[in-house]
């Protein structure tokens, strides 16, 4: 039988469903997040720098929702700076600090975020000096790494949370002490952990945190930086002086209601909701695993409870991609802000995985919707859609010299 028969009996035996597995590029707004902002933009819709009515009422529900975060981040009001998104609040934090010292040595690690991988690149042009600290094959930065790397003219140590492609947890706390020993600012982008680890700022040490939306089943187009009492921060964005100056143009008011209620109830939901995804990813990793020549990338305890990360030898993640979704499977090869690049991940390739792993990439992110039969369909289809595509790879990696970091190209 032909491959491109048993492709359309694959795609003929099953009924096309609805399985998104991509939380960790965007989330559906929470029915009861929707109902909070939806007044905002038809009825209270007024200017929350006004001063009449209709603008002094959303200037009190600008003012609440602040109050609100600052209470699950555990601090000030005053140091909660609304923003238009996860990517701004970053270049907010990493702009801000360096402009306002003017000079100096920044460190970041080889598997953050473009938001702040970029723009630290674009620092070195303006003069700073940068440090890319590197991981080790599960994607974990050593605090001793970043003792050894800071200088005494080190201004900013930016880390995230909890990545957003592998699903690895960093010790946050950790290495949030080792910059304060030494007298250097610490931020972390907690874009992915914002729905489902704690965010005390104070308990974890933290100077600087990034937060968005479009994570924790909130609007996208919201973010928010957490930026400690003292801190001086150039803003990146001027005009009229809206949020402490920091970041002017009329704030989103609807969004940022928005953003509040869905912060409120990802982390009052965490503990339980947490139990759940644990159970069903792992599940859908010990499902995966059972394929010949796949095998997990990231920590296989300290990652985030939705978060499943392989790599299937012998084929393109992006091939499996496009299977799965003619049978509505909705995953990712990577962060979804290079989705369409053909450049392999560099988170991958940072864990020490050659080329070849890094294209064989799949990410599952589960999420609210997600259930047990979803996973179990998910594992059955996927093991097929590879057994076919197998048939027409060249390649034959050895999985052993791959997962040591000494893969070679094989071909049949």
């Amino acid at each position: 039988m032909s491959v491109n028969s048993d492709i359309n009996k694959l795609l003929k035996a099953y009924k096309k469903r609805h399985i998104y597995l991509d939380h960790a590029a965007t989330t559906p707004v929470d029915p009861a997040v929707k109902k909070a902002a939806d007044p905002y933009f038809t009825e209270e819709f007024g200017n929350p720098s006004a001063f009449y009515e209709i603008g002094l009422k959303a200037g009190e529900a600008l003012q609440d929702a602040r109050a609100r975060v600052s209470k699950i981040l555990g601090c000030s009001a005053n140091e909660v700076v609304f923003t238009g998104s996860g990517t701004e609040s970053d270049n907010l934090a990493i702009l801000g600090v360096a402009r306002a010292k003017g000079r100096g040595h920044i460190i970041t690690s080889a598997i953050e975020h473009h938001a702040v991988l970029d723009t630290v690149k674009h620092l070195e042009k303006e003069g700073f000096t940068v440090t890319i600290l590197p991981v080790d094959k599960y994607g974990l930065i050593d605090p001793a790494q970043l003792s050894k790397e800071i200088k005494t003219e080190t201004i900013l140590v930016s880390l995230m949370y909890a990545n957003n492609e592998v699903g690895t947890i960093e010790p946050i706390k950790e290495l949030a002490d080792v910059c304060h020993k030494k007298g250097v600012l610490f931020h972390t982008d907690a874009c992915q952990a914002g729905g489902t680890l704690p965010i005390n700022v104070k308990k974890l040490g933290v100077d600087l945190l990034t937060l968005n939306g479009s994570k924790i089943y909130g609007p996208k187009g919201v973010g928010c930086l957490y930026v400690k009492s003292g801190i001086k921060l150039e803003p990146i964005i001027y005009g009229g002086g809206q949020e402490r100056g920091l970041r002017s143009g009329t704030e989103n008011v609807p969004g940022i209601i928005g953003f509040a209620k869905a912060l409120e109830l990802a982390q009052k939901n965490a503990p339980e909701e947490n139990k759940r995804l644990i159970k069903l990813r792992d599940k859908l990793i010990k499902g995966l695993t059972k394929i010949p020549k796949c095998f997990l990338n990231g920590h296989p305890v300290k990652r985030l409870p939705n978060n499943v990360n392989v790599t299937i030898l012998d084929v393109e993640g992006e091939s499996i991609i496009l299977f799965l979704n003619e049978l509505g499977i909705y995953a990712s090869t990577g962060s979804a802000c290079t989705s369409k690049s053909l450049d392999p991940s560099h988170v991958i390739t940072a864990l020490g995985l050659p080329y070849e792993a890094a294209h064989g990439s799949i990410r599952f992110t589960l999420g609210h919707s997600t259930t047990d039969k979803d996973v179990d369909f998910v594992i059955e289809v996927t093991n097929k859609v590879v057994e076919i595509l197998r048939r027409i790879s060249p390649l034959n990696l050895n999985s052993d010299e791959i997962q040591s970091g000494r893969g070679s190209i094989h071909y049949k």
